[in-house]
């Protein structure tokens, strides 16, 4: 239990991270890569709560958490769970993939907005490098 709470917490910072260093870009740039952290628009049932905003971070901050508990066990699997490697790698790949989700809804960042892909690509690096280093600090 006490590894869980562990593993959620980190969830949670990461999560933070991942949502201040695309707010910056936000705020910096006009780049909507944040946009797209909240949104679930293309998901249904999920697409009828409200109010939106809420139920955006929600999402994303389950989501973040989901992934650092699955993907912590995963690496278990392997006995790769202490390295940091391998969280910045699945994270940069996979959010760098997960991206192109947003052709599926009329919110922004649009789906051939390459620096929107590079920043968002980016936030998840440093995500992946957040989540391997306190999974190896505190785990």
């Amino acid at each position: 239990m006490k590894q869980l709470l562990k593993l959620i917490s980190i969830g949670l910072i990461a999560g933070i991270v991942l949502m201040l260093i695309l707010k910056i870009v936000i705020l910096l740039t006009g780049n909507t890569a944040y946009i797209l952290l909240f949104n679930f628009d293309y998901i249904p049932i999920l697409n009828a709560l409200r109010p939106e905003w809420l139920f955006g971070y929600v999402f994303h901050f389950i989501t973040c958490i989901v992934s650092v508990v699955a993907l912590y066990h995963i690496l278990k699997s392997f006995k790769l769970e202490e390295r940091i490697r391998p969280y910045i790698l699945v994270y940069t790949i996979g959010g760098g993939a997960l991206f192109f989700l947003t052709a599926l809804s009329d919110q922004p960042p649009a789906v051939n907005d390459l620096m929107a892909w590079v920043y968002w690509t980016f936030a998840h690096a440093v995500y992946g490098y957040v989540v391997g280093y306190l999974i190896k600090k505190w785990l």
